[in-house]
Order: structure tokens, then C-alpha cells, then sequence
């Protein structure tokens, strides 16, 4: 089975392929594209939509991971996200890749076993997994590979990655049952209401 991973961002685009053969799991690329400030957006957007559709044409995966935008206190960064994961979600209709999302902390847990881990946990971690010589660079196609990591390990596992039923923009079917992203809202929330008693 193949997988190709994206961290999504119209700046820089991280991707990471990987191939799963029995227990085995290896690195067949990674790289990041970096679009020029430059360039106006449509620009960036097409330079993004042209990898993708390279890299779905060349290694022709079984499947695309991609991140999940879950919360960001920075709105302008949450739409480039947006803007970049769109034109990756279309490409990957056009192939007809079906698409796994997860957010970052859910990826983290699986890779490193602690959602809120570094840069350079993560990459560490890919670069044992993946049997890889060298640390995977830069940090965007590092994250890339650990999505892919994550859907090839997800996929062999059994259930199939479904987005959470609070994600509007979800590309798969909602999922009743109690998902990764699911927990973290519900989490959060407990959390948010507990620190309000304790205030008042």
C-alpha cells in the first residue's frame, strides 16, 4: 500500500510518501514545495495543484493523508491552510485517492505517544519508524511523512479513518462512534468549563 501525506499551507507544502509491504514501512519521497511571496495567490495555488497532481500521477497511492485544520488563533494562516487543502482535496477527486484527515495532535499520538510533541520528537520518530538514515527535512515534509505514517498504520489497524462529526468540511462520511478528534473537542471543553467553576 502506498500513502501520500500533505501538510498543507500555500507558503510551504510538505509531502511524504510511504510504502507499506506486510509489517514493513518505508520512505519513498518527501520534499517541501516553497512558493515565492512573490507570487499572487491564484500563482501559489496552481503551483500547489501541479505537485499534487504530479505526485498522485508518478506514485499513484492508494490513499492521500492530509492535516486536518482543527483551531487557529491566527485567521489568516487557518485560511491559507484552508485555501491549500482544497486544491489538495481536489486533486485527489479528480484521481479518485480517497482521503484520511486527522489533526495535528491526533498524528503526534500516534507517531511520538504525546499529542503535543516538538518538531523534532516528530521527526526522530518518523526517521526510527521509517528506518530512515537521516532526519527527515525540512519540519513540513517531516509532519507530511508522519501523516502518511499514520494512515498506512491506521488503515492496517482495521476502522477507517473517519472525520469527526463536529467537522463541517469533513471529506468522509460522518462516524458515530467516538473518534480521536471527537475526544479532544469533548476534552477541551471539559477543560474549558472546569477552569470557569474554578473561577467563579
Amino acid at each position: 500500500m502506498i500513502v501520500l501525506g500533505i501538510d498543507p499551507g500555500t507558503a510551504a507544502l510538505g509531502y511524504g510518501i510511504v510504502e507499506r509491504t506486510g509489517g514493513r514501512l518505508r520512505e519513498v519521497d518527501h520534499g517541501c514545495l516553497t512558493t515565492s511571496p512573490d507570487l499572487g495567490l491564484p500563482e501559489r495555488l496552481l503551483a500547489i495543484y501541479t505537485l499534487v497532481d504530479e505526485l498522485l500521477s508518478l506514485h499513484q497511492p492508494h490513499l492521500l493523508g492530509i492535516e486536518r485544520l482543527f483551531f487557529s488563533r491566527n485567521v489568516q494562516t487557518a485560511f491559507a491552510v484552508g485555501q491549500a487543502r482544497g486544491v489538495v482535496l481536489l486533486s485527489a477527486a479528480q484521481h479518485g485517492t480517497p482521503v484520511r484527515e486527522a489533526t495535528p495532535n491526533e498524528v503526534k499520538s500516534a507517531i511520538t505517544g504525546y499529542g503535543a510533541a516538538d518538531k523534532e520528537q516528530v521527526q526522530r520518530m518518523v526517521q526510527l519508524v521509517l528506518g530512515m538514515s537521516e532526519l527527515p527535512r525540512p519540519d513540513d515534509a517531516a509532519d507530511a511523512l508522519a501523516i502518511a505514517t499514520w494512515v498506512a498504520n491506521t488503515e492496517r489497524s482495521g476502522p477507517t479513518a473517519t472525520a469527526g462529526v463536529l467537522d463541517r468540511a469533513a471529506v468522509a462520511p460522518i462516524s458515530r462512534g467516538e473518534t480521536g478528534y471527537d475526544r479532544a473537542v469533548r476534552e477541551a471543553l471539559a477543560s474549558e468549563r472546569a477552569a470557569k467553576r474554578s473561577a467563579s
